[in-house]
């Protein structure tokens, strides 16, 4: 009986080619309201002026809670495999936005 709830409760994900080639982002900010948080991955290029939202992902409070779990629970597991993530000061040259920038947060 187990077995036939486990089955009935999976999902198949597809994922087109186009898709699997990912988008490179070097910023995320973070805005929510009360039903919903928005994330905008932007790309910032050197000596641009402009910077471009790239993908745009909107998630409900509860999905975002366990998207926040689950980033936790593989940045521990990169950590013990890789060591610490260096996080980048806000004035360091390579970093491309002061982490108090504008009224989101910020990733």
């Amino acid at each position: 009986m187990e077995k036939e709830i486990n089955k009935a409760n999976q999902v198949n994900i597809e994922l087109n080619e186009e898709v699997a080639e990912g988008v490179y982002s070097n910023l995320a900010i973070i805005s929510h309201s009360s039903s919903e948080f928005v994330v905008d991955f932007v790309r910032i290029m050197p000596n641009t002026p402009k910077a471009k939202v790239k993908s745009r992902v909107i998630l409900t409070p509860e999905h975002a809670k366990r998207l926040l779990m689950a980033l936790q629970d593989n940045i521990a597991k990169y950590e013990m495999q890789y060591g610490p993530i260096r996080k980048p000061e806000p004035n360091e040259p390579n970093n491309p936005m002061p982490i108090n920038f504008g009224n989101s947060g910020e990733a």
